[in-house]
């Protein structure tokens, strides 16, 4: 995946978006420079960010992981930092991956703090199936944001590739999403990568208003 190009000059006006990702075999990375990229159209300064790998290097050499990936690591109290986080991750079993869980059982101190509290979130996710999990998955995700305080945007039938059916695709109301296939052969199509762009661009607007609203109080 070719780098999302850095975000531009910053502006105090303009809301900060973090897309937090994980990605095994590359397909929620993909999405992730979508969302991005959306997020930057959307007028927000905009960052990468993945969580670490737990597997040990051997295994994950030995079962194919896609360990080159650039984005840098996320740190836990950097969250508070942003008015918009969008989060990524593929399903198992229905649920979020233990690498993503991991980090957001490290965020105890935010949540203690309320720092998090009304900060647009938002989720997207990959599976290897049509019927794999992936709502029950963006659930899983957002269960997390919605226990922090912050306002969840999904993405809403507005997006017109919701209502496709020529083609197999992945995404629901409650975020983007990719099919992989059962052996990760299939690659985000451009409806998916619309999806996710649209849903970064929609949290970037809606964390605009909520931060010119609060900046009209101070």
């Amino acid at each position: 995946m070719t780098s999302p190009t850095p975000s531009p000059a910053a502006d105090p006006s303009a809301p900060r978006v973090l897309v937090l990702y994980y990605s095994t075999y590359g397909h929620v990375e993909t999405l992730a420079g979508s969302v991005v990229a959306g997020a930057r159209q959307g007028g927000a300064e905009t960052d990468l960010r993945r969580v670490p790998e737990l597997v040990p290097p051997e295994v994950a050499q030995s079962h194919h992981f896609k360990l080159d990936q650039p984005a840098p690591l996320a740190e836990p109290e950097t969250l508070a930092d942003y008015d918009g986080i969008i989060v990524g991750a593929p399903t198992r079993f229905g649920r979020m991956p233990s690498q993503m869980a991991a980090f957001w059982e490290r965020t105890g101190g935010l949540w203690l703090r309320g720092a998090l509290i009304g900060k647009v979130g938002a989720a997207f996710t990959s599976s290897g199936t049509q019927h794999g999990g992936q709502e029950t998955t963006l659930y899983s995700i957002i269960t997390n944001l919605l226990a922090h305080g912050m306002v969840i945007s999904g993405l809403p039938y507005s997006f017109q590739g919701l209502v496709e059916t020529s083609e197999v695709s992945g995404g629901a109301p409650w975020g983007a999403g990719t099919i992989a296939g059962t052996d990760g052969s299939r690659h985000p199509i451009e409806n998916e990568k619309q999806g996710a762009f649209y849903l970064g661009q929609r949290v970037a607007r809606l964390a605009a208003r909520l931060k010119a609203t609060e900046d009209a109080k101070t």
